[in-house]
């Protein structure tokens, strides 16, 4: 078995700020012996503005944020999947929200564009608009990934509501589901628990979910409770608010073990076209 953590943070608009806050918190998760570590949507920058993160923005394989993740996975020989990053494109006032995973040597080893954009107007006690498209270019590309722990698939926040991207996911290998994401306050309260521990039952894969949780600059407030959750859907740790590190371990055997006796993905009569 391998031991796994989600880290939990409520990001503001200060780079430097939350940077050493991701550090304080990987360090706790590479104390509790875990070998594989996801870090939330946005870690390192959450502006007041969605235009606020064009200052940020790096060109990919170079910056301070690339480097302070390759720097953390290495001192600590972790794999770390580093949330979303703020990567430059072909369009200038756009980024792409590029989750990135570097191994325990420091090295970047895959690269996730979100696909989906959360451009969607929430209701409560007050209306919340979001336009993700007016500010992040789209990635096309499902991506899943050999570790040491197993078939790592990559998905970010809103993907989460798009069943065939696992979907596609699960023809490529996959075990274990890596969701950074920063989920709003109603939209978790009402959906969070029940997407999460499904794509974990549908899929007979582990989850590490792991979310912003508060309130931030610019008075948005996300939803947390970061989760992991075993592919019999049971949730083995979470974390309701705050910032923090969960983690527990995965047991690989058992994962296929219920593939074997309970193989739900083997009775599939439609397939997707894979992208990638």
């Amino acid at each position: 078995m391998t031991r796994i953590a989600a880290i939990q943070m409520a990001s503001g608009p200060k780079l430097g700020a939350n940077l050493v806050e991701a550090e304080r918190l990987i360090g706790q998760a590479a104390e509790s012996g875990a070998k594989l570590i996801v870090l939330p949507e946005n870690f390192a920058f959450m502006g007041e503005r969605e235009q606020d993160k064009l200052k940020v923005r790096e060109q990919h394989g170079g910056g301070p944020i690339q480097g302070f993740l390759a720097m953390q996975a290495q001192r600590h020989g972790v794999w770390l999947v580093g949330g979303t990053v703020p990567l430059a494109c072909d369009e200038p006032d756009k980024v792409r929200a590029a989750c990135l995973v570097y191994d325990d040597r420091g090295r970047e080893v895959a690269h996730y564009d979100k696909v989906h954009l959360f451009d969607v107007t929430v209701t409560g006690n007050h209306a919340e608009r979001y336009e993700e498209s007016m500010t992040i270019e789209p990635g096309r590309d499902a991506v899943v990934l050999d570790t040491p722990v197993g078939r790592l698939g990559l998905a970010v926040c809103y993907d989460l509501r798009f069943p065939e991207q696992f979907r596609c996911m699960l023809s490529k290998g996959m075990e274990i589901i890596a969701l950074p994401a920063a989920f709003t306050a109603i939209t978790g309260k009402a959906h969070w628990e029940v997407l999460v521990r499904s794509r974990a039952i549908e899929n007979l894969a582990y989850v590490i979910a792991a979310d912003q949780g508060g309130y931030h600059l610019g008075g948005r407030e996300t939803h947390g409770d970061s989760m992991i959750v075993d592919p019999w859907g049971i949730v083995l740790k979470r974390l309701p608010r705050g910032a923090g590190v969960i983690s527990a371990e995965l047991d690989r055997e058992r994962l296929l073990s219920i593939r074997r006796s309970f193989p739900v993905t083997d009775h599939r009569k439609f397939n997707c076209v894979v992208a990638g």
